[in-house]
């Protein structure tokens, strides 16, 4: 049997800002309304079904709301120089400087900031908490940057 929650139906949406150093488009500093999709793949419980869709949504929430309106910036990208200074972070990337509050900058152990690499990240962070639901066999998560574009991440328990 089979549990699916669409993001943008159920408001899993948050906006972020990134770039991917190298690419001729989006190499620019830019941004997305992203949504997270779940599917659970598992038998009913003792109530009858697979997990409590409220406790998943709240789940991703939690995940979601800390990469919210930052820009996430991918820690290990051999292209990109991350500063600290005391009041501000600045990345050097190729022959640019962007400076921002701390606050506004989320550095996420990833090699790029993709929709590929965010759904993995997501994935495995939200799969300790599914695991332990017990009757879960598979956790697949997607993440769309937009309408009809997005990547998923599979976890068999």
């Amino acid at each position: 049997m089979r549990l699916e929650i669409d993001g943008w139906s159920a408001g899993l949406k948050f906006s972020a800002c990134h770039l991917i150093p190298g690419h001729e488009k989006c190499g620019r500093l830019h941004g997305h309304t992203y949504a997270v999709h779940v599917r659970l793949v598992g038998r009913k419980n003792e109530m009858g079904y697979i997990a409590d869709f409220h406790e998943v949504k709240e789940l991703v929430r939690r995940l979601i709301d800390r990469l919210d309106h930052r820009v996430l910036i991918p820690a290990r990208h051999p292209s990109i120089t991350v500063i600290r200074r005391r009041g501000s972070v600045e990345l050097l990337v190729g022959k640019n400087r962007y400076t921002f509050p701390p606050g506004d900058v989320l550095l996420l152990d990833l090699p790029a900031v993709t929709a590929e690499q965010l759904s993995e990240y997501l994935l495995d962070r939200a799969a300790p908490a599914i695991a332990r639901l017990g009757n879960v066999s598979e956790l697949q998560l997607g993440l769309c940057e937009g309408v009809g574009q997005g990547a998923w991440a599979a976890r068999k328990f």
